[in-house]
């Protein structure tokens, strides 16, 4: 755990659909309506209620984040954001760094007290993990410049190896 401009950062290992706060992020599609990985997950857990909102929305474009009710989760409300696809010989660094940029944002304009990440685009969208954690803890630590309402953030991490790479990158940050 790590104290940054008054927030609170931490990673855990675990399932971000069982995550007690007050907003969680979710790696979409642009559609909004559900599909593999976290995104399916949330939904599943969520319910149908956060699908009938997603379906009110018209769906999210790559790198910005709209918000949702929780459904069923513990959590207050779901952000979702759209991550980039991977291009080997395309720099997408910015679409991924406004994904959780635009996360915190919106969930500090709703007041959240809290708000945890998954690692958004490192799954079937293919961004390389390494580069991924250094983006997404560089907004956050970028975005605590302007922050008035979030005291904590959460990197969310299914696998011990993923852990592991964002405790690495989050402790070479905050030196």
């Amino acid at each position: 755990m790590f104290k940054y401009n008054n927030i609170t950062i931490e990673i855990i290992k675990g399932d971000i659909t069982k995550l007690e706060c007050d907003a969680i992020v979710n790696a979409a599609n642009k559609t909004l309506l559900g599909g593999g990985g976290v995104d399916g997950a949330i939904h599943r857990a969520g319910g149908s209620k956060i699908l009938e909102e997603c379906r009110k929305l018209g769906g999210c474009q790559t790198g910005e984040a709209k918000i949702t009710t929780a459904g069923r989760l513990k959590a207050k409300y779901v952000v979702h954001t759209v991550g980039p696809v991977y291009k080997k010989n395309e720099d997408r660094s910015e679409l991924l760094y406004n994904a959780y940029y635009n996360s915190m944002k919106l969930a500090d304009e709703y007041n959240a007290k809290s708000i945890a990440f998954p690692a958004i685009s490192t799954g079937v969208y293919g961004y390389p993990k390494s580069e991924a954690s250094d983006i997404a803890v560089k907004s956050v630590k970028d975005y605590t410049k302007i922050n008035k309402n979030i005291e904590k953030v959460t990197f969310v991490l299914f696998s011990e190896d993923d852990y592991r790479l964002y405790c690495t990158k989050l402790e070479n940050y905050m030196k």
